[in-house]
């Protein structure tokens, strides 16, 4: 019987008899990358099971279970909210720049030296981070309105993440659709979007009064708007700053 040498885990340090280490699970060698390694990320990213596709269905068909799922029994079916809200911006962003549709869902207008544009420009180029910041600010709203509920700040964070994400890749189908048809569709996917996130939310919160709707609605509404108040406040202080 062959008998592997001891090696030191390169992860854990710990030695290594067996093809992984006993302390941390890691791998003995590394396999090269290759063709075949790339292929099989893709393929992890977009299989059906625990991938990207499965994670659209669930949050399609019944978002608010999955979610709670997710955040108190299983965490291995869906894909990771940060990874999720990342990949699905960043579709967004890059169908808006290829096809050049709108300018974005949140933007400002005004001189392209001050700090307010440049902080809205950023948001603009950065959807992903700019997304998981609105986040913040949404889930305040949130946690207010329904604190009757004990989901504490991260947790709601983690439903605006798969929330938010799906929002996005509705505006990308509409922002194809338009540049494809040549009709304006965009503000209709605006009013979808907002409609998908207030149900989701809803239905997060069991959603089985109409008042659940109405509160998850002008959440959504108020952190958006706190959210691109703090960003005007920020930029007006930084060029008041700088003029001084």
């Amino acid at each position: 019987m062959y008998v592997l040498d001891t090696i030191t885990c390169k992860n854990c340090t710990k030695p290594v008899t067996d093809n992984y280490c006993s302390n941390c699970g890691h791998t003995r060698s590394l396999k090269r990358v290759d063709g075949h390694y790339v292929s099989h990320e893709i393929q992890h990213i977009l299989h059906f099971e625990k991938g990207i596709l499965y994670t659209v269905k669930e949050l399609l068909i019944h978002p608010g279970r999955s979610i709670r799922e997710f955040i108190t029994d299983n965490r291995n079916r869906l894909v990771k909210p940060i990874i999720f809200i990342i990949i699905t911006s960043l579709i967004y962003s890059s169908i808006n720049h290829f096809f050049h549709v709108e300018e974005g869902y949140i933007n400002y207008t005004g001189p392209k030296k001050s700090a307010i544009f440049q902080i809205f420009d950023w948001v603009e180029s950065h959807y992903g981070y700019a997304n998981i910041i609105m986040g913040v600010f949404i889930a305040f709203w949130l946690k207010l309105f329904f604190r009757k509920y004990n989901y504490n700040i991260f947790e709601i964070l983690i439903l605006l993440c798969f929330v938010i994400g799906m929002g996005m890749l509705i505006l990308s189908v509409f922002a194809i659709a338009e540049a494809l048809l040549k009709i304006k569709l965009m503000q209709i996917s605006t009013v979808i979007w907002m409609a998908y996130c207030t149900w989701a939310i809803a239905q997060f919160f069991n959603g089985k009064k109409v008042l659940d709707y109405v509160k998850s609605f002008f959440a959504y509404l108020l952190g958006l708007l706190t959210f691109s108040i703090a960003a005007f406040l920020l930029g007006f202080l930084i060029d008041v700053f700088i003029k001084h």
